[in-house]
This record gives structure tokens, sequence and C-alpha cells, in this order.
């Protein structure tokens, strides 16, 4: 009988080779141990592997889903967002010389008085007057102001402010503006001023 072959084969093993031996052995047990504990607790649940991944691919769906749900509502606030900051940037620009073309109304309105006297007395210079009204007419029409057409026209006190009522020979003259005091304007199809008038009764 050969001696070599009744020894230990770890007692051949340095003390060095020993414990990385058992190491090994011992990592490997626990990795065994560590996917049995696991296969057992998915059939204590009554769930396969198959079974796990397909939860889990639900899972991940369902939040894919809330994710994209969340993209789409920031995206519409967004559009939303840029919607009305154009529109309020367009009103800015459309409104945005509103307060000084509402501080020359009443050089507008003295023009009219000057010109209609100057026209009652012949004037010479009527005709230079009426050029530099109508130019200066030119320039805040094309900025968006227009005079408001009032006599002839059935009262509306959302149009007009009337100062007194006088009595009319014609009968369909009656409810209706017969005389503009003061005109009224619009500015982009918006009221910046009520025309002041005298009503026919």
């Amino acid at each position: 009988m050969n001696k070599n072959n009744d020894e230990n084969p770890l007692e051949q093993l340095s003390g060095d080779e020993l414990l990385n031996k058992i190491e090994t052995e011992m990592s490997g047990e626990a990795h065994g141990h560590e996917k049995e504990n696991e296969e057992g607790l998915l059939k204590k649940l009554g769930l396969s592997k198959k079974d796990k991944l397909k939860s889990e691919n639900e899972e991940l769906k369902h939040k894919l889903a809330e994710f994209n749900d969340k993209y789409m509502r920031l995206y519409a606030e967004f559009d939303n967002f840029k919607k009305r900051t154009l529109k309020e940037r367009i009103e800015l620009i459309k409104t945005a010389g509103s307060e000084v073309i509402y501080s020359l109304l009443p050089v507008l309105d003295d023009f009219n008085r000057a010109i209609k006297q100057m026209e009652a007395t012949n004037d010479p210079m009527t005709e230079g007057v009426k050029l530099i009204y109508q130019k200066l007419m030119t320039i805040l029409e094309n900025k968006g102001l227009k005079a408001m057409k009032s006599i002839g026209e059935e009262f509306n006190p959302e149009l007009h402010d009337a100062i007194t009522e006088t009595a009319v020979p014609d009968e369909s003259m009656k409810g209706k503006v017969v005389d503009d005091i003061e005109t009224g304007y619009y500015l982009n199809d918006k009221i910046i001023r009520h025309a002041k008038v005298v009503v026919g009764k």
C-alpha cells in the first residue's frame, strides 16, 4: 500500500493555498444557496422565472406610460405658454403707442375746430391747415387710429356719450346723433375715446 495515497490531499497544500480553496468552495456554496433561496421564494409565491420577468416588464411599461404622460402634459403647457406669450406680444405691439396717440386727440380736436372756423370766415390759410391736418391724420391712421362716424347714426351708449338732446324737425332723426361735439376714435378696432354727441328727440 502506498503511503502517499493514504495522506489527506489537503495536508499537501500550503497554508495560503488551503485558505484560497476553502474561500472558493464557500463562495460557490453561498452562490448556490442564494440561487436556491431565490428559486424557493419564487416557488412559494407560485411564480416561475418567466412570471418574474413578465411582472418586471409590466412594471417598466407602466413607468414608461407615466413618463410619457408627464412629457405630453409638459409639452402641452409649454405650447400654451408660447401661444399666450405671442398673443401678448402682438397686443403690446398694437397698443404700444396708444398713450401717445391718445394724448394727441385734443390736438386733432383743435385742428377740426380751427378748420371749421377758417372755412366760415373764408380764411386763405384754410387749404394749408387742411393739408397739415390730413398729413397728421394719415400718419396716425397708419398706426391704427380711426375716427368714429357718429352723425346720422343711431345713438349707441357703448359708442356715444350724450351731452344733450335737441328737438328735430325730421321724425327719422329722432334717437339719432345730430351733432358731434367731440369725435370718438378707435385704435386697432378698440375704442380709445367715446364720441360726445347731441341726440335728436
